[in-house]
C-alpha cells in the first residue's frame, strides 16, 4: 500500500488538501495527515477546525512514498517557514521521493531549489515566485519526482495524477468514474 503524507498548518486551502485525502482514500491509499503544530487541531484558510491524523513531531517519515503540500494563505507560508518540514522534504527530495505541491506551496519548492529546469506552475499570483522553473498553465505539471497544480480549481486533477503516478492510471480513472468526474 502506498504511503502519502500531506501536510497541515493553519491557514491551509480546505479544498486543496482535503480533495487530495479524500480521492486517495478512495484509492486505498494510506494517506496520513500530519499537522506541523504541536496540536493535532488545525485551522482552514476559510475557519474550519480539523483534527489531523499525527503530529509532525511524533511520526516517522521513514515509510514515505510522497510528500504533499496543500496551498493557501497563510498555510503556505508557515509550512515554508517550519525547518523541520523544509529539511525533511529537502531530503526526500535529493533521495528522489515524489513531493507534490498545489496553488501557493510550489513557491516552497522553489525556495528549495526543486524547480530549477523543471516545469512547473501554481496558483496565478505565484507564478512569480517559481524561480528557475520553466513555468506552464497547464492545471497539473510533473516534471520527474515533482508535481504541482495551480489551485482549488485543479484540486481534483491534482489528486487523480498523484493516484495515477503511486497506483497506475486505471486506478485514477476508476476514481474519477466513481466521483462523477469526467474531463
Amino acid at each position: 500500500m502506498n504511503k502519502v503524507y500531506i501536510f497541515f498548518a493553519d491557514g491551509f486551502e480546505d479544498i486543496e488538501g482535503l480533495t487530495v485525502v479524500d480521492l486517495m482514500r478512495r484509492a486505498q491509499m494510506d494517506i496520513k495527515t500530519v499537522s506541523i503544530k504541536n496540536t493535532r487541531e488545525v485551522q482552514t484558510s476559510h475557519g474550519i477546525t480539523l483534527f489531523t491524523d499525527c503530529l509532525f513531531a511524533e511520526t516517522d517519515f521513514s515509510d514515505a512514498d510522497m510528500l504533499v503540500l496543500p496551498g493557501g494563505m497563510p498555510g503556505t507560508r508557515y509550512l515554508g517557514e517550519f525547518k523541520p518540514l523544509t529539511e525533511l522534504l529537502a531530503k526526500f527530495y535529493k533521495e528522489g521521493g515524489k513531493v507534490a505541491a498545489i496553488c501557493a506551496a510550489p513557491s516552497v519548492f522553489a525556495q528549495l531549489g526543486f524547480l530549477e529546469g523543471r516545469k512547473a506552475t501554481s496558483y496565478p499570483s505565484f507564478m512569480d515566485k517559481l524561480q528557475g522553473a520553466v513555468t506552464t498553465e497547464d492545471s497539473v505539471a510533473v516534471d520527474g519526482n515533482v508535481t504541482t497544480s495551480r489551485g482549488l480549481g485543479t484540486a481534483v486533477d491534482f489528486s487523480l495524477s498523484l493516484i495515477s503516478q503511486l497506483a497506475g492510471a486505471e486506478k485514477a480513472k476508476e476514481i474519477a468514474e466513481s466521483i462523477v468526474y469526467f474531463r
